[in-house]
C-alpha cells in the first residue's frame, strides 16, 4: 500500500484542513466557475489552475509526502511536488486514465490494515469516519478523493514507464550483478571543501601515521560503512561508481583520493572487500537483465517528467498568498 499516514506540523495541518474544507463535497463536485485571477493559484500550458485544485493537491502532499521521491521538507520542495502532481493529474485526464471504485476500496483497505485499524470500514461507516477525523481531521469523501488522485498519478507513471523499451546489453546486466554481490568496507573522512580534502590526502600519503592521529583527534569526522554491497554505497552514500570499482582493485589498507559523496567530499581507507563470484551470474542473468531494463525505464520516466515540467510553462500568480493560506 502506498499511503503512509504521516504526522504534520501545526502549520502544515492548517493547510491540510484548508484543503479538506475546499474539497469537502469531493474533488469532482461541481464548483462555480472562477472568473477573477485571484481565484486561481497559477497556470500551466496557458491553462489556469483554480485555487480549490491547488489546495486539494497541497493537502495530499502535506499529508502523505511524495510517494515518488523524498518527503518534501521545505516550502520550495512542497511547491515543486504540488505543481508536478497538478500537471500530472491533468495529463492523466488527457490520456483518459481512470480509477475504479474497487481500486480506491483496495487502497483504503490496505491503508487501514497497515494502520492496524480494528473495524470493517465498509460495514461500520461511523467508526471509519471517526477514525479519519481523529487521525487526519478529514472526511471519508476527502480521504477517498486523495486516494483516487494518487492512484491516477501512479497509473500514469506506470503507463509511461512501461512504454519505454530500452536496449539492455548482457555486460550491463553482469555489472549490475557484480554491483549487488560485491561488497566493500570503507572508513572515510568527510570534508565540506575539496581543497581541504586534497590537503588531508597529501598529508596522509606522506605520513603513514597521519590518518590514525587525525582520527583520534577528531573522531566525529570519520565514519565506517561496514561491509556492504557496492550498489548500496552508490545509491545511498552517492560514492561515484567508477571510484568504487577502482577501490575493489586496490589493496586492503590503501587510501583512496578525494571524491564527491552525498554531501561534500570524502577520502577513503579500504578495510575489507569481497568480490562477487561471477559464476553465479549464469543462473541469475535473466533476473539482472530485467533489473537493468527496469532501472532504465525509471530513468526514462524521470527524463520524461523533466521534459514535461520544462514544457509546462508553470506560472504561480502569488506565491506568498497561496503559501499563507
Amino acid at each position: 500500500m502506498f499511503l503512509i499516514l504521516l504526522a504534520s506540523s501545526s502549520l502544515n495541518a492548517a493547510l491540510v484542513n484548508q484543503s479538506a474544507n475546499l474539497s469537502a463535497t469531493g474533488k469532482e463536485a461541481k464548483q462555480p466557475e472562477p472568473q477573477d485571477k485571484k481565484d486561481f493559484a497559477g497556470e500551466f500550458m496557458g491553462i489556469k489552475v483554480p485555487k480549490d485544485n491547488y489546495y486539494f493537491v497541497k493537502g495530499v502532499v502535506l499529508r502523505f509526502g511524495n510517494k515518488w521521491g523524498p518527503r518534501p521538507t521545505t516550502t520550495e520542495e512542497v511547491e515543486n511536488a504540488v505543481w508536478q502532481q497538478l500537471f500530472m493529474s491533468f495529463i492523466a485526464f488527457q490520456k483518459n486514465i481512470t480509477v475504479t471504485q474497487q481500486e480506491v476500496d483496495n487502497e483504503v483497505t490496505g491503508t487501514l490494515n497497515d494502520e492496524k485499524a480494528s473495524f470493517d470500514w465498509k460495514a461500520d461507516k461511523d467508526a471509519y469516519a471517526k477514525w479519519l477525523k481523529e487521525k487526519l481531521n478529514e472526511t471519508p469523501v476527502v480521504f477517498e478523493n486523495q486516494v483516487k488522485h494518487l492512484i491516477q498519478i501512479e497509473k500514469l507513471r506506470n503507463q509511461i514507464r512501461d512504454s519505454i523499451n530500452p536496449e539492455v546489453k548482457d555486460e550491463e546486466a553482469l555489472q549490475e550483478f557484480k554491483d549487488e554481490n560485491s561488497s566493500i568496507n570503507l572508513e572515510l573522512v568527510h570534508f565540506d571543501e575539496q581543497k581541504d580534502a586534497d590537503d588531508f590526502y597529501k598529508k596522509a600519503c606522506n605520513n603513514k601515521n597521519f590518518w590514525d592521529k587525525e582520527k583520534k583527534r577528531r573522531p566525529k569526522d570519520f565514519k565506517q560503512t561496514s561491509l556492504v554491497a557496492l550498489i548500496f554505497l552508490i545509491d545511498i552514500w552517492k560514492i561515484p561508481q567508477d571510484a568504487l570499482y577502482k577501490m575493489m582493485q586496490r589493496n586492503i589498507g590503501e587510501i583512496y583520493p578525494p571524491r564527491p559523496v552525498y554531501k561534500g567530499y570524502a577520502i577513503f581507507k579500504i578495510l575489507e572487500k569481497s568480490p562477487a563470484d561471477e559464476s553465479g551470474y549464469a543462473k541469475a542473468g535473466a533476473e539482472y537483465l530485467d533489473k537493468v531494463k527496469r532501472r532504465k525505464q525509471y530513468e526514462g520516466l524521470n527524463e520524461w517528467l523533466k521534459n514535461l515540467k520544462e514544457k509546462a510553462g508553470i506560472v504561480v500568480y502569488d506565491k506568498e498568498a497561496v503559501n499563507q493560506k
